[in-house]
């Protein structure tokens, strides 16, 4: 099963009786599942279960649903607003002669907001209901697309993410493989530090020495850091075939293979093996900014 995305967009369309609408819904890039729904007015009751359908359907992403009611041409019908009428002819007979005393043309007053008002037919409760219900599956087809967009993508993030997840494989063996961690070099190194103690303060006693040169020894070694970095390396393959929302655990992996890579690059004795760990940290870094976009 491929793993997912957070971002991607649908839109649905839908209509019954004298009313046509349009979902669009959109999802981005969230550290947990953050829900918002934009509803027309009278309509504050679908948020509840649409919120719920979301929430069923995805674990992660900034998830907005956007519902427009298109109302049909000639549903209704037109209403002078009389408060607005009444009021305005107050002002009218108040301003007197500051202004022209000509009584108001029809087109100027239609030209004022909110004058001519546009009423809806009434319903019953049971067209009500029904309306609602065939809102809400269309948002339900609405989200179904949006999930496919999701995996599509998913797909894709899938296959970068194994990219860079070789990439970083290929340089922790390489990183192994640096002459300066070979045993003979190991040893020369060892014996270079030791004689350099012994320079120092001749009168170090043996066992003083002995524990010396095994920090010594340990501060070479990067043998664990590798170990680990190829366990990280395997275990975020096999997140990817987990077969669900894995984003949080490939996040915190990265960080463990950034911490793998940092303790190379401190450890590191020739400036070859550096530039290999340089190498991981920046791998490592394009892997996280793509592991970003998996729910």
């Amino acid at each position: 099963m491929v793993i997912s995305s957070m971002t991607g967009f649908a839109r649905t369309e839908g209509g019954r009786g004298a009313a046509d609408w349009v979902w669009e819904v959109r999802s981005v890039n969230s550290r947990g599942l953050d829900v918002r729904c934009r509803l027309p007015q009278g309509l504050d009751r679908l948020e509840s279960p649409a919120r719920k359908a979301a929430g069923d359907r995805f674990k992660r992403g900034a998830v907005s649903m956007n519902l427009t009611i298109l109302r049909a041409a000639g549903e209704g019908r037109l209403r002078v607003n009389r408060a607005l009428l009444k009021e305005l002819q107050q002002i009218k007979a108040e301003l007197g002669d500051a202004v022209d005393p000509a009584a108001p043309r029809l087109e100027g007053l239609l030209g004022v907001r909110g004058l001519i008002e546009q009423v809806s037919e009434e319903t019953s409760n049971e067209e009500d209901e029904a309306r609602d219900g065939a809102i809400l599956d269309c948002l339900d087809e609405a989200l179904t697309a949006l999930a496919a967009m999701r995996a599509e993508e998913g797909g894709r993030l899938r296959n970068i993410v194994q990219k860079h997840l070789k990439e970083i494989s290929k340089l922790a063996t390489a990183a192994g493989e640096n002459a300066s961690l070979q045993p003979a070099a190991l040893k020369a190194r060892l014996t270079e530090q030791v004689r350099a103690l012994l320079d120092i303060d001749r009168s170090l006693p043996e066992e003083r020495l002995a524990q010396e040169a095994a920090i010594l020894a340990t501060k070479a070694d990067i043998a664990e850091e590798l170990d680990r970095l190829h366990a990280h390396i395997e275990a975020a393959s096999e997140l990817l075939d987990a077969g669900e929302p894995v984003g949080r655990r490939l996040d915190f992996l990265c960080q463990e293979l950034n911490r793998e890579a940092n303790t190379v690059c401190s450890k590191s004795p020739d400036l070859d093996l550096t530039r290999i760990g340089l190498d991981l940290k920046a791998a490592i870094e394009r892997l996280r900014e793509q592991i970003q976009n998996i729910e």
